[in-house]
């Protein structure tokens, strides 16, 4: 071939001119189309900002209906997204909109405010920011517990509200032991079943108050030092298993959680300790994780049941039954009761948005434990989201064809019998 070369015709000016040309033609559509790309973000970015403030100025409305729209939109917006500058700035502004609606707001509106407060606080982080927030919100917040005439929910809500608000803001460990006694500990003691073994008479609403403060409180005792937890461990440990005993299955569940939780915590700080009524409660606990009663639901026995294996094993073996939890290229184990208090806490006010908070949070992963954030490519993130359908796809075929071998089983067995 090297002999034909003479045929060949050389690479001219003119041609090199029309490649650059071409080339430089490719580029400025590439930079041209990046460019678009960047001003639509840009766009999107103050249209959702736009909406926010919107949000924020209709939290001040006439209409109550209104109100409540504005503040569903910015629990949603911080549930799901980072907002710290944005928020950051308008702080002071949010946080006297929420007080506004937790004192002249009915109900579902003080439910959605003491909502907000607690996505404010995990927005903002521990500082000195989140510490003007609660200082401000924590008065109304406890006024609104102790109030026995005030509306139940709101009542329900303020107690799982001052409990979160109170670890990610409060900076006063003494203070938050007040808190912890005198706000939640006053609460739930009350659905304890008396030494005489008779119930007091509460009615579900009051009880599910009672439920969301003992979780408040058992979320407060992660933070407690061990000289607190001996202290507590002595007061509470021989009166918690009265609660074992409510008719609620929530409040069941809540207390068996809350004695594995103490257990780990004074086990922690006292190896050698020796609980005097170890028996009688494992064997309650057995009983509770193998419960056939025919008069509770099954959906409720099923769950109590799957508790309460956990719980037992906890205060026999000092066991925990480890969950991972899988977010982006990351991954986070659940190994302990303290941690699972502590995520329960969070996700119940993030919801679906945990993952994306866990991943771009830098508070919770503080908290968590899992270092700053990581930046991932958008060449990986197409790359896992490949994966994801592929695994998918692959799922589902075997799914279509385990089904398609049982039917085939159960028609040879249909033909047995009517043989």
């Amino acid at each position: 071939y090297w002999g034909q070369q003479g045929n060949v015709q050389p690479f001219s000016d003119e041609d090199s001119s029309i490649e650059t040309l071409s080339h430089c033609s490719s580029l400025s559509e590439r930079t041209s189309a990046a460019e678009e790309a960047g001003e639509t973000e840009e766009m999107a970015q103050e249209d959702f900002q736009y909406k926010l403030k919107v949000y924020i100025d209709s939290t001040v409305d006439k209409s109550a209906k209104t109100r409540q729209g504005a503040l569903d939109g910015l629990k949603t917006a911080m549930a799901t997204k980072i907002l710290y500058e944005f928020i950051s700035e308008r702080r002071m502004t949010i946080t006297d909109s929420i007080e506004r609606c937790l004192k002249k707001g009915k109900g579902v509106e003080q439910c959605a405010a003491a909502s907000l407060a607690c996505l404010l606080c995990i927005q903002l982080g521990s500082g000195i920011e989140s510490e003007e927030v609660f200082k401000t919100l924590k008065p109304v917040f406890k006024t609104i517990l102790n109030d026995g005439a005030a509306n139940i929910q709101a009542r329900q809500a303020c107690a799982t509200s001052l409990g979160l608000c109170t670890l990610v803001a409060e900076d006063d460990i003494m203070v938050s032991l007040a808190i912890k006694a005198l706000c939640f500990e006053s609460l739930f003691t009350h659905s304890y079943i008396r030494e005489d073994g008779s119930r007091p008479s509460v009615n579900p609403q009051t009880t599910q108050l009672h439920t969301n403060a003992l979780l408040s409180w058992a979320l407060l005792l992660t933070i407690c030092t061990g000289s607190h937890i001996r202290v507590i461990a002595q007061k509470h440990l021989s009166k918690l298993p009265r609660l074992l005993e409510n008719d609620n299955v929530n409040m069941r569940i809540a207390a068996g959680e809350t004695i594995a939780l103490l257990f780990e915590l004074i086990r922690d700080v006292d190896p050698e300790f020796d609980y005097d009524d170890w028996e009688p409660l494992c064997e309650q606990l057995n009983a509770l994780a193998t419960d056939c009663n025919k008069h509770r639901a099954k959906t409720d026995k099923r769950k109590q049941r799957s508790v309460f294996r956990d719980v037992l094993k906890a205060v026999e073996e000092g066991d925990f039954q480890s969950e991972t939890i899988r977010f982006a290229t990351e991954r986070m184990v659940i190994d302990s009761w303290v941690k699972k208090r502590t995520y329960d806490a969070f996700r119940e006010f993030v919801g679906s948005g945990m993952n994306y908070h866990l991943q771009a949070n830098e508070f919770i992963r503080d908290v968590f434990e899992l270092g700053p954030p990581m930046l991932i490519d958008s060449a990986a993130l197409k790359a896992m989201k490949s994966s994801r359908l592929e695994r998918h796809l692959y799922n589902a075929a075997a799914f279509k064809a385990r089904t398609k071998a049982r039917n085939k089983f159960r028609d040879k067995r249909v033909d047995v019998g009517e043989f």
